[in-house]
C-alpha cells in the first residue's frame, strides 16, 4: 500500500534510521550469542537469515523517508562498502537495489496535487492519459507514464510532496545519520560519505535546472549512434515536475545476464559517456548508478536522471589531462609542478614526488598503466573503493593531506562510481586505450569508437 506521508521531523526522521542500526546491532549480538551453541550449518543459515532481513529493513526504512536517508541507501546498493560478508554481498546487494528501480512509492492522491499545482491546470487538461502506478522511484522523486494531447507518451517525474522540509530535516542530521549507518560499516569514511549526499541532493532538488541539464546534453547527443538522452518537454516542466520522452527498454538487471559481448559492448558506452563527456565537452551527468540507463530496442543505451549535474570550463579540463598524461609517462617531477601550481599541495616541500606518483597510479592504474585488456569485477571494484574509502588507507591519508578542490572532487567520485557499474556488469576492455582518444587525442581502437568519432566529425562539420 502506498506510503500516506513522508516524515519530515528532525527527530523522527532520525529515530527511522536509529532503529536499523540499533536493531542490526542488537541482532548481531544476539546471533553471536546463539552461535555459541549452534552446528555450523545452522551458523551459517542464521548469518544469511540476519544479513538478508538487514537489506529488508535498510530498504523498508530510507524508501519510506526519501530525500538525503534513501540517497544514501542507493549510494549503498552500487558502493560496495562491506556491510556483510562476501558470501552474502551479492543477495545483499540485490536488496539494496530496489532503492534504486522501484522505490515504495507516495499515493497518487499526494502526487496528482503537486503536478496539478506545477502545471495550473487539471490532468485531463494536460495529459489524454496518465498512469497512477509510478514505473519509477527514486530519492526525492516518482516517474509516471502518461500521454500528451498530441499523442506523445511521455515520462513524468514528480517531486514528493513534503520532500524539501524532510531534506532540511536530514541535512541537520546528516552527520548522526552517517554515523549510524557507519556502525554497520565501520570501515567506511563517513566524512566523506556525509559531503557527497549533501551536495548532491541540494542539486537534484532544482527540476528546473535538471531539465536545462538534460536539453544540454541532448543537443550533444542527438542523432548519435549508442547513446540516446530523452528529449525534454519544456512547456510541460516546472520547479516540481519534469516531463521527457518516454524510453522503453532493458534495465540493468537484465543487462547483468547477457552474453560477454554485449556487457562489453555496454560497459564500453558507459564509460564513453560518463567519462567521454566530461573530458570531451566539459559538462557530464554525475549519478551513473545502474537505475539511470536502459538499453533501448535499437540497442542505443538511454542514460536518465541529470539533476546531479556539472559544467567544466576548458582550464580544469586540460589541467587534469596534463596530470593524466604525467602520469602515464612517469614525470614525477611534472606532476609535482602541476599539483603544486594547482594549489593541490599546501606545503609542496613535504610531498615527495615519487610518492605523488606512486599514489596517482593506485588511482588511475586502470587507464594510466595497463595497456592491455582489463576485466572489472565486483571485487576488483571492491578493492578499488577500499583503498580510496576506507578508513586508514594510505591513499586516503594522501587525500587529506592535499587540498582538493570541489571540481576534482566529483570527477573522482564520477569515476569510482563509474568503475562500479562496470564492476557490476563484469566487462573488460582495454581502458587506457579507450581513454587515450581524449588524453592524447589517439585515433580510436574500438568499433563503437569509430562510430563515435565519425560522430564527431560530422557535428564539427556542421555550421555553428
Amino acid at each position: 500500500m502506498p506510503d500516506k506521508k513522508i516524515p519530515t521531523g528532525r527527530y523522527q526522521r532520525l529515530a527511522a534510521v536509529g532503529r536499523v542500526a540499533g536493531t542490526q546491532a542488537a541482532k548481531r549480538a544476539g546471533t553471536r550469542a546463539a552461535n555459541l551453541v549452534r552446528s555450523p550449518q545452522s551458523t551459517s543459515a542464521a548469518l544469511e537469515r540476519r544479513h538478508i532481513a538487514t537489506a529488508e529493513q535498510i530498504v523498508a526504512v530510507l524508501g519510506r523517508m526519501k530525500g538525503a536517508s534513501m540517497k544514501l541507501g542507493q549510494m549503498l546498493s552500487v558502493l560496495d562498502v562491506g556491510l556483510v560478508p562476501e558470501e552474502y554481498r551479492e543477495e545483499f546487494q540485490r536488496r539494496l537495489g530496489a532503492l534504486r528501480e522501484q522505490a515504495p512509492a507516495v499515493s497518487f492522491k499526494d502526487m496528482r496535487k503537486v503536478i496539478e499545482t506545477e502545471l495550473g491546470e487539471r490532468l485531463s487538461g494536460a495529459f489524454s492519459d496518465f498512469g497512477e502506478q509510478p514505473i519509477a522511484a527514486a530519492s526525492i522523486g516518482q516517474v509516471y507514464r502518461a500521454t500528451l494531447r498530441d499523442g506523445r507518451t511521455v515520462a513524468v517525474k514528480v517531486q514528493y510532496p513534503g520532500v524539501r522540509a524532510a531534506v532540511a530535516a536530514d541535512m541537520a542530521n546528516l552527520s548522526l545519520i552517517v554515523g549510524l549507518l557507519g556502525r554497520l560499516a565501520p570501515q567506511m569514511d563517513t566524512k566523506a560519505l556525509a559531503k557527497e549526499v549533501r551536495e548532491e541532493i541540494f542539486q537534484e532538488l532544482d527540476y528546473e535546472l535538471e531539465a536545462s541539464n538534460q536539453r544540454a546534453l541532448g543537443r550533444l547527443y542527438d542523432g548519435h549512434p549508442f547513446i540516446a538522452v530523452p528529449a525534454v518537454v519544456s512547456e510541460r516542466c516546472g520547479e516540481r515536475v519534469i516531463v521527457t520522452e518516454f524510453v522503453q527498454g532493458d534495465r540493468f538487471a537484465a543487462l547483468q545476464s547477457e552474453g560477454e559481448a554485449e556487457r562489453n559492448r555496454v560497459g564500453e558506452i558507459v564509460f564513453r559517456f560518463f567519462l567521454g563527456s566530461m573530458y570531451r565537452h566539459g559538462m557530464f551527468s554525475g549519478d551513473p548508478h545502474p537505475g539511470n540507463l536502459l538499453r533501448r530496442e535499437d540497442g542505443r543505451i538511454a542514460f536518465l536522471d541529470f539533476g546531479l549535474f556539472k559544467r567544466l570550463g576548458g582550464e580544469p579540463i586540460q589541467f587534469t589531462l596534463q596530470i593524466l598524461r604525467a602520469v602515464i609517462e612517469r614525470n614525477e617531477s611534472e606532476l609535482h609542478r602541476l599539483l603544486a601550481n594547482g594549489g593541490f599541495l599546501p606545503d609542496p616541500a613535504r610531498f615527495d614526488p615519487s610518492e605523488l606518483m606512486s599514489y596517482m597510479l593506485d588511482a588511475y592504474w586502470w587507464c594510466t598503466s595497463a595497456d592491455r585488456e582489463v576485466h572489472f569485477s565486483p571485487q576488483t571494484t571492491k578493492e578499488i573503493m577500499h583503498r580510496h574509502l576506507g578508513r586508514g588507507s594510505e591513499n586516503l591519508r594522501t587525500t587529506r593531506q592535499m587540498d582538493l578542490d570541489a571540481e576534482h572532487l566529483l570527477g573522482r567520485r564520477l569515476e569510482l562510481m563509474v568503475l562500479a557499474v562496470l564492476g557490476q556488469l563484469q566487462v573488460s576492455a582495454n581502458w587506457h586505450r579507450i581513454a587515450r582518444e581524449w588524453i592524447y587525442g589517439d585515433p580510436p581502437g574500438t568499433e563503437l569508437g569509430r562510430q563515435e568519432a565519425d560522430f564527431l566529425g560530422g557535428l564539427a562539420a556542421q555550421p555553428a
